[in-house]
């Protein structure tokens, strides 16, 4: 009896080609003399039985509504990826591309980045990001799906390691994904065990299958390089009515002679010695970015079988009724309904004319009483600070694991996966996402915050109880440093209105940045109505303005934002009875400051020669506004706990003060 028979036609098709993507791994790899072939060696059977038999994609159309979404999590297997792409017929990754990897100017980068072609999802790379952001996908396509129906009917998968799963925010993912019941999310995971610094269990000790399962998870586990056991696996994982955890048992770098399974094949080019090895292994004697062409035209037929599926949907499109499709067509083009405007400019009327003497985080929430019945695809959502934060608009539905009807959704003290999740809400499209937490807490949602930054994500954060305004919570409530990190960050914008009329323009912003992620920071504490005349311009737009001219030729300049531009005026007040001639500039945000013209910027901000700006946060950063002679007025430290009132006495953060500052410069 033969006890090692030839392989059947299925399955040498198959190691055929998990080969090629082995091979173009390790060849890219060595070829930029840089980068990860141990994942993508690793992991090449269980996405050609993915890619060949269950993910639904048209190369020909990579932006396909309700096409499949596969989300590689662990970012730095970034090769397994482009050579999947490359293979099944993605334009914008052709074999040259390949060559390029991680060379400047490439669509091959040493990490996956959206918007480099076709294909690539999301941005990975920052371990655990992937995952949560898939959990925003899933959770996209079951609101979409109650929505519009079937045309809206697509699994998401997300390839993770065991780095992604050492993250908190994997545990804050898998949380609500289990709790929510998304049962078209699947993940697969590569269980190499390995890592960096060598054996997980140098590091980690965990039952990542008990683990998934307490979160409502149904888990299986299979050998990694079986193809019979990953398509049984996955089959059964579409058929759950709970996300889906596939443990898949692997060998990082696969087929290396001598450094398979272990750490030296995790982050390095093999060397050409142990390609050589693997390519006779392998037994894969082309030379390096040959993929012979049977073995190309395999991968192909496997990347051209969607187009069917993809014209069916088509015509299921075409078939609904016309108003439907054209709402769904809007939604998923990213474009707001018309007349959006409207909920807006009625807030700020209502503003102007009753003249609330009330919180900017309340004032947000009366906006959002209009703007979410304006706007069908905005979403809602906090980490468990809903009655702080003013989030959940009037008659807002709740999304729960029974109704997708919903658009509300409780993150729970969830605050890094509520973020990563709303940027997989964006990505998918047909999503306006926003979610509320406390402005000191964006240091947990940080990572989330940067990448939605990173990709140009249209993600609107609600951070309130912005200064040590909040009052008796203390110090580790209380933002001090915050605002100047999040103003550091590129293509961010920071919003801090002065008042309820400044608080409706900066969402009317937020919402039309549609390639630029926004932070609403927003007070505890009542402001006064300092906008109380209407008017339909969007005076924020421009960043900064005079909100209150001098009565005369300007001696001063007062710069403030948001619950500070109160004592700036009241400053000006002073000044103004002595006869000193101010004006109080709110600056609601940098970012659109710094994109107006010289002569405008400089026109706002007057004679150079006395400026003083008050904000309740440290003044690192104001100095671009002050100039080397100017004054701040703020935080040096950490704040206290103690009524509002009482802290900015404490800290100096008065009128009086301002005038101090203003006199030592005149």
């Amino acid at each position: 009896m033969n006890e090692n028979p030839a392989p059947s036609p299925a399955l040498a098709r198959h190691k055929a080609m998990a080969n090629a993507v082995r091979a173009l791994a390790m060849d890219a790899v060595e070829r930029a003399n840089a980068g990860h072939p141990g994942m993508p060696m690793g992991t090449a059977d269980l996405a050609t039985v993915l890619f060949t038999n269950f993910l639904k994609y048209d190369p020909a159309h990579p932006d396909w509504p309700d096409r499949d979404r596969f989300v590689l999590s662990a970012g730095h297997g970034s090769m397994l990826l482009y050579a999947l792409l490359y293979l099944t017929g993605y334009a914008d990754f052709t074999l040259d591309e390949l060559k390029r990897f991680r060379q400047l100017g490439s669509r091959t980068a040493g990490h996956p980045e959206y918007g480099q072609g076709g294909g690539i999802e999301t941005t990975t790379g920052p371990l655990g990001q992937g995952l949560a952001n898939a959990v925003g996908m899933a959770l996209a396509e079951r609101l979409l799906n109650a929505r519009f129906g079937r045309i809206v009917d697509h699994y998401t998968y997300a390839l993770v390691g065991d780095g992604c799963l050492m993250e908190g925010i994997s545990h804050e993912a898998i949380s609500l994904a289990g709790h929510l019941g998304l049962s078209k999310l699947i993940v697969l995971w590569d269980d190499n065990r390995i890592s960096i610094d060598g054996p997980t269990d140098l590091a980690t000790s965990d039952d990542q299958l008990l683990r998934f399962r307490a979160a409502g998870w149904d888990v299986q586990a299979v050998d990694g390089h079986q193809p019979g056991e990953l398509y049984g696996a996955i089959a059964q994982a579409q058929a759950t009515r709970t996300p889906s955890l596939v443990a898949c048992r692997t060998t990082i770098g696969f087929g290396a002679p001598t450094k398979a399974g272990t750490a030296a094949a995790h982050g390095a080019p093999l060397g050409a010695p142990e390609i050589d090895g693997a390519r006779k292994a392998l037994g894969w004697p082309y030379p390096p970015f040959e993929v012979p062409d049977a073995i190309l035209a395999d991968w192909r037929k496997a990347g051209a079988r969607g187009a069917a599926e993809y014209r069916r949907w088509q015509g299921e499109l075409a078939s609904l009724d016309a108003g439907l499709r054209t709402e769904f067509e809007r939604v998923i083009a990213g474009k707001l309904p018309a007349g959006w405007k409207d909920a807006i400019l009625a807030a700020k009327r209502d503003f102007a004319e009753k003249k609330p003497k009330i919180a900017t985080r309340q004032a947000s929430k009366s906006v959002l009483d209009r703007l979410v019945p304006a706007i069908p695809e905005l979403i809602g959502g906090s980490a468990d600070l809903t009655g702080s934060v003013g989030t959940l608009a009037s008659n807002m539905p709740i999304v729960r694991r029974d109704n997708f009807a919903g658009r509300y959704v409780h993150y729970g003290v969830r605050e890094h996966a509520m973020a990563a999740a709303m940027n997989g809400m964006a990505l998918h499209k047909g999503i306006v996402p926003y979610g509320g937490t406390f402005l000191v807490f964006t240091d947990y949602c940080r990572p989330a915050i940067r990448l939605s930054a990173l990709m140009g994500q249209r993600v609107v954060y609600v951070m309130t109880h912005d200064s040590i305004g909040l009052g008796e919570d203390g110090p580790t409530h209380q933002s001090v440093e915050q605002l100047a990190s999040l103003r550091a960050m590129p293509n961010l914008n920071v919003f801090r209105p002065a008042d309820a009329v400044e608080t409706a323009e900066c969402w009317a912003l937020a919402l039309e940045s549609e390639t630029t992620p926004s932070i609403l920071s927003l007070t505890r504490q009542s402001v006064a109505p300092l906008r109380t005349t209407h008017t339909d311009e969007n005076l924020s737009a421009k960043g900064a303005y005079v909100l209150a001219p001098a009565s005369a030729e300007r001696r001063v300049t007062l710069l403030a934002t948001g619950s500070e531009v109160e004592i700036a005026l009241a400053a000006r007040a002073k000044l103004e009875a002595e006869g000193i001639a101010t004006a109080v500039v709110s600056m609601p945000s940098w970012e659109l400051f710094e994109r107006q013209s010289e002569a405008y910027r400089r026109e706002v901000l007057g004679p150079a020669s006395v400026r003083v700006a008050v904000e309740a946060a440290v003044g690192f950063g104001w100095e671009r506004y002050l100039g080397p002679a100017g004054g701040f007025v703020g935080m040096t430290g950490f704040g206290a706990s103690a009524p509002s009132a009482d802290l900015y006495k404490h800290f100096g953060i008065t009128a009086d003060a301002v005038l101090a500052a203003v006199k030592a410069r005149l």
